[in-house]
């Protein structure tokens, strides 16, 4: 039966390893005794600071503001005192410019009061600048500012909302969590994104091996909203955005061009009920359900957990290393990104925290490509990898660009396949990077 759900073509199937964290509700993890909040947690311009050392900050308080129209806010996840603002160790890699905050041990941690409009009594535009002053981004990875989604051309009229349930990354759960806990939520975002964007359908789209979360979903749809929810074929990745148009709709986003110029929007399911949070509570984007999995940590679970928390503080509080923890990563073992220090904070693209013990990330020798065209078959967006991989290793990027390295989205289906272990995303990965320096200079 499950070969009769929609799907796109090529892709792969990864172990899927969820049953370590999926049965597990998420639980609040302690604060630490301080938090680092970078000013870039998304894609854009970095923040730009409101505070200085010594400054005593509440919980959801402004502490940087968005920067240009491709940026975001970053609010405190924490009550306490501004210890300084300095270059700290970021996921991506690099030194970042960061808030340092003292986390007051005394501190209730409640949210300060933020008075916010009722959705529904406002104009359209005005729901998208709410969001933005609430420093929402795309929870599903990527961390794009989400006011701007909300803000199509003109000339790109949007005429459905697809709202991403897949969680197509092995060991993740936390949007699975997120639809079994906060059902109400996430509809509620519905209406209001709905509203922002001026239309009124909305399918929400679901991977078969989350049934339990399409059961809740449809049992909690409400009557008068036209929303559908769709299970799809278990295939990775199935929630990247064009997979996931192209799946549900049949439309396929045109190369070098976004949703909106085939008329979807898409949005995480924990993006969603973010959204919903604003307008209800007021609280802004300070913290969210992250899954810490993998067989190299002692509590596999999922946590709400506060922006800025050090990587150190949460592997703590879920229990240590195990003996044979042998690797970390941000996100999921396709496209997440390898840690080497304890100290980075997890940011608002965190969606998981993997330990792997070294059963779990075997190195295996790189050996020549043997021209077999596995990863031609397995690319979902029908690239030639082994031809770009070849490109790569001889710095040969302006022809890369020719055979479509920007529709390249980084998934690792390609490396995953290779039977020469060739880290081809990898090496794609370092050619958008020295692309852009080239551009730059």
């Amino acid at each position: 039966m499950a070969g009769a759900l929609p799907s796109f073509r090529n892709g792969v199937h990864p172990p899927e390893n969820k049953d370590l964290t999926s049965g597990i509700a998420s639980r609040r993890l302690p604060f630490p005794e301080e938090i680092i909040l970078p000013l870039s947690q998304h894609i854009g311009r970095p923040a730009r600071a409101l505070v200085k050392a010594g400054d005593r900050i509440e919980r959801g308080d402004v502490i940087a503001e968005a920067s240009g129209y491709v940026s975001s806010y970053v609010h405190a996840s924490a009550s306490g005192t501004v210890k300084s603002i300095e270059h700290w160790p970021h996921p991506a890699g690099a030194m970042q410019p960061s808030i340092r905050i003292a986390v007051d041990p005394h501190s209730t941690q409640m949210q300060r009061p933020r008075l916010v409009p009722h959705w529904d009594q406002v104009p359209e535009e005005q729901l998208s600048e709410e969001i933005s002053k609430a420093g929402i981004v795309g929870l599903g990875g990527a961390a794009f500012p989400s006011q701007v989604k909300l803000r199509p051309p003109e000339d790109q009229p949007v005429d459905v909302l697809m709202v991403n349930g897949c969680e197509c990354e092995p060991y993740l759960t936390s949007d699975h969590r997120v639809m079994l806990e906060r059902p109400e939520q996430v509809f509620q975002g519905v209406r209001i994104v709905l509203r922002a964007l001026g239309i009124s359908r909305a399918v929400i789209g679901i991977e078969a091996n989350k049934p339990d979360a399409i059961e809740v979903m449809r049992g909690m749809a409400p009557d008068d909203l036209d929303i559908r929810v769709q299970p799809l074929q278990v295939k990775y990745p199935q929630g990247a955005e064009k997979m996931l148009i192209k799946a549900v709709t049949g439309r396929e986003v045109p190369s070098g061009k976004l949703p909106s110029a085939i008329g979807a929007l898409v949005q995480n399911v924990a993006t969603t009920a973010s959204v919903a949070q604003v307008f209800e509570s007021g609280q802004p984007l300070i913290e969210r359900i992250m899954t810490v999995s993998g067989r190299g940590i002692r509590q596999p679970g999922n946590w709400v957990i506060p922006f800025g928390t050090k990587l150190g503080d949460v592997i703590t509080a879920c229990g240590g290393f195990t003996e044979d923890a042998s690797e970390i990563v941000f996100g999921g073992p396709m496209m997440g990104q390898s840690q080497a220090s304890l100290e980075v904070p997890v940011l608002k693209a965190t969606g998981g925290i993997l330990v792997l013990s070294q059963d779990e990330c075997k190195r295996q020798e790189i050996l020549p490509c043997i021209r077999c065209g596995k990863c031609l078959e397995a690319c979902p967006v029908f690239l030639n990898p082994q031809l770009m991989g070849a490109l790569a290793r001889v710095d040969r990027y302006e022809e890369m660009v020719e055979n479509n390295l920007n529709d390249c989205m980084l998934c690792g289906c390609c490396s995953f396949v290779c039977p020469s272990n060739i880290p081809l995303s990898q090496l794609f990965a370092m050619s958008k990077i020295q692309l852009s320096r080239l551009q730059a200079a």
